[in-house]
């Protein structure tokens, strides 16, 4: 059984096969009723139907650009056995009255590249020569000889003195094409979306991405990968084809923003279970801040070792014991889930794992007779620093120094000196210590000592020598 749709459609071909009222090279206008494998039908009013091939109504990927009820001007090129409908003129057989037409019309003709001219080409059209320039054979540059001996379809821009002097262009039509391909990809640039485009070019700032037609996109630097990549060359390369995602789209402005790290899991998705404060980890450091360094524990996870966590030194301050590019192992101290912070402090080579709670870290509790460094001074006393994270304070009253101008000159910045732990709070955060009571230890060990060695020998003891001493004098004579 045949398909009722084929069957009105061989109806609506067979009616227009006996419309004979259009002439040859007249140009006509009229809208799509059927669309079919090889022609669509169109109605061209009280004149009938007519036919015009398929390949006819694509555009340049070959995908039908129109649709039933759409308007179109063509001309017609046959007459015999219907009207047949042609939106694009064959030179060869098109005479000067339809180049003459085309041109008024903005009917597309087809011509060949004869030669290149001064300013131009010399294009064939049919019988006529037809001049175009440079600037009009293509909407980008490239090599001259690659479009001669090129048959293309142009627009004639210019018929003057009968058709002796013709100036055409290609550009125009190919823009065309371009504006309507660009008007549909355009529906798709919407946010979320993924697309397909390719790298035109890269700045320090980003790349920018083609979605076709010409249509440009950026991609910045910080949307292209979870790790910090130094430059955008590290990750795309001019030409590629990549995938991407469109975060924002400015309608006024018409700046499309799109994202490439999107694509991929971020890895703070898994720092949760991975990351706990006490553990151990091997890290980069990836640059240096006034604050502090930040450590790439893995590509997309970085962490901060605060400049509070680096031991004092005597000279060049934290930062002149670490660099870019230095790799190390780093103990957790921190996790922010929140705010997709990690705090770390480098750990010191030789050093064993801290695993008692955050007050007694690195033996820190009352009454613990520890060393530290010297972190700086304060009119109401001495920072020490203990371990990473860890600073106590020495009051003044604590630090045996009598008189507060010579608390400098008593504990210089980056000196060793050893405390007594007086006091913790729970949270570990204020820690209270005493160097005067390291003196005053020293000073009861030094009295124990001297009375120890003053103490009279035991009884039995104090003979015997008595007796070695009597032996070893001189008899007298």
């Amino acid at each position: 059984m045949s398909d009722p749709e084929e069957e009105d459609f061989a109806a609506m071909l067979e009616a227009s096969l006996q419309t004979r009222q259009l002439e040859k090279g007249e140009l006509t206008e009229g809208t799509i009723v059927a669309i079919g494998p090889e022609v669509a039908l169109v109605d061209v009013g009280g004149k009938g139907e007519a036919v015009i091939a398929i390949d006819e109504l694509k555009n340049m990927e070959g995908e039908i650009e129109v649709a039933v009820g759409d308007r179109v001007q063509a001309m017609v090129v046959s007459t015999s056995g219907g009207l047949t409908l042609s939106r694009r003129l064959a030179g060869a057989a098109a005479s000067d009255r339809q180049f003459e037409d085309a041109f008024h019309s903005g009917l597309p003709v087809e011509g060949k590249v004869e030669r290149e001219v001064k300013g131009g080409y010399e294009v064939r059209l049919g019988r006529q020569r037809a001049f175009c320039p440079f600037s009009q054979i293509d909407v980008r540059g490239a090599d001259a000889a690659a479009h001669e001996g090129q048959v293309y379809q142009f627009r004639i821009i210019e018929y003057k003195d009968g058709g002796s002097n013709i100036v055409v262009s290609r550009r125009a039509l190919l823009e065309e094409e371009q504006q309507a391909k660009a008007a549909e990809i355009r529906e798709r640039i919407v946010p979320e979306a993924v697309l397909t485009g390719r790298v035109t070019s890269i700045r320090d700032f980003g790349a920018f991405i083609d979605l076709g037609a010409g249509i440009q996109g950026l991609l910045h630097v910080s949307e292209m990968s979870w790790s910090r990549a130094s430059t955008p060359a590290e990750i795309v390369k001019a030409g590629e084809e990549i995938t991407v995602k469109v975060l924002r789209v400015e309608e006024d402005k018409q700046k499309i923003s799109l994202g490439l790290k999107q694509l991929s899991a971020d890895p703070w998705s898994k720092v949760a279970d991975a990351y706990k404060a006490g553990q151990r980890r091997a890290g980069r450091i990836t640059r240096i801040a006034e604050f502090g360094a930040f450590v790439e524990l893995e590509p997309g996870i970085e962490g901060l070792a605060h400049a509070s966590t680096f031991a004092p030194t005597l000279s060049g301050g934290w930062s002149s014991q670490v660099s870019p590019g230095m790799t190390g192992t780093f103990e957790i101290l921190s996790v922010d889930l929140d705010q997709k912070r990690i705090g770390v402090a480098l750990v010191v080579e030789g050093s064993a794992p801290d695993r008692g709670t955050a007050g007694s870290r690195s033996g820190i509790v009352p009454g613990a007779r520890l060393t530290g460094k010297v972190e700086r001074h304060e009119k109401f006393g001495v920072f020490v620093f203990l371990a990473p994270g860890r600073t106590g304070l020495i009051p003044l009253s604590e630090t045996g120094v009598a008189k507060e101008s010579d608390v400098p000159r008593t504990f210089p910045v980056g000196t060793d000196v050893e405390v007594v732990v007086l006091e913790v709070d729970p949270s570990a955060r204020r820690i209270r210590l005493s160097a005067k009571a390291v003196m005053e230890a020293r000073a009861a060990e030094e009295v124990r000592e001297w009375t120890e060695r003053q103490a009279p020998p035991p009884e039995g003891l104090g003979i015997f020598a008595n007796k070695l001493r009597s032996a070893l004098e001189p008899r007298k004579k």
